[in-house]
């Protein structure tokens, strides 16, 4: 499913920033882009962000951006006290020692980058996470809320379909019994009565479709319960397309009339739709 959400947070040692996208996928896979001081983190990330999505190709991405002037060196005052008192000492000894401004900054210590406190750094970087989940997961459900509805109406109209393809049955099997009846009539020969009898009742067994129209039903009913539930249920829903379209082509391939047949191809459509809207939701 498709989202995004972002945040920042100042801290100490500079802005966090983080970013969740998010696009269509079957199963979940996640990529992570981390400042060089947060790659630590990244085994942490995936364990949070694993635990509140379960479907969709996720980027996450956190950085940090050096406050305003924060990234300067500084002096370290320590050590050139230490240097200085050194080379008074040594002056008395070698009155021809020189020193050089730009030597003495390149001795080891003498300029220091700004000190980062890694452990309360990383706490702020998860801290950040959360909030943006949050966010992220709300503006998933607010979408997966529409889609629910759009699927809602296309299994209100395989259960409309089904019913019409009930109440048209008796028609259809009284239609057909009466073209055998007249296909027998005009034979040479007349036909056995109780024998005529037995394969017409085999034959129109074998055009029943109450079963298939029962298990559409449940299908249905479980379809529309799945949709109210508060958790991922894309998977769950893709398998019950699978047997909403086995009784549907099982429903075609029985078919002996026109009617049925085109709601057999209408049920196929319907079915294929709300395939589609599947692959979208989590």
């Amino acid at each position: 499913m498709t989202a995004f959400a972002s945040g920042e947070r100042v801290t100490p040692w500079g802005t966090l920033g983080c970013e969740l996208r998010s696009v269509n996928h079957r199963f979940l896979e996640l990529g992570v882009r981390l400042a060089d001081e947060l790659r630590v983190l990244e085994p942490a990330l995936r364990e949070r962000v694993g635990s509140r999505i379960s479907r969709g190709k996720i980027d996450l991405s956190l950085r940090l951006r050096a406050p305003e002037g924060g990234d300067a060196l500084q002096l370290n005052p320590t050590r050139l006290r230490e240097l200085s008192d050194l080379a008074i000492d040594l002056s008395a000894r070698f009155p021809a020692l020189r020193t050089d401004f730009t030597d003495l900054l390149q001795f080891p210590g003498v300029l220091q980058a700004p000190s980062t406190d890694p452990a309360a750094l990383q706490a702020e970087a998860l801290s950040l996470l959360d909030s943006v989940l949050d966010e992220f997961v709300a503006s998933r459900e607010r979408e997966g809320g529409k889609l629910a509805t759009v699927i809602g109406e296309r299994i209100d109209g395989i259960a409309r379909i089904a019913a019409d393809v009930r109440a048209m049955m008796p028609a259809i099997r009284t239609g057909q019994r009466a073209k055998l009846e007249a296909r027998l009539a005009d034979l040479a020969q007349p036909a056995d009565n109780g024998r005529l009898e037995q394969e017409l009742v085999m034959w129109l067994q074998k055009l029943d479709v109450d079963e298939e129209l029962d298990r559409l039903d449940s299908h249905v009913s479980e379809a529309r319960r799945v949709l109210k539930l508060r958790e991922a249920v894309g998977r769950r829903l893709d398998f019950l397309l699978q047997e909403f379209n086995r009784e549907a082509n099982t429903l075609g391939s029985k078919s002996v009339d026109a009617r049925s047949s085109a709601a057999a191809v209408e049920l196929k459509v319907l079915i294929d739709q709300v395939r589609e809207q599947i692959q979208n939701i989590e």
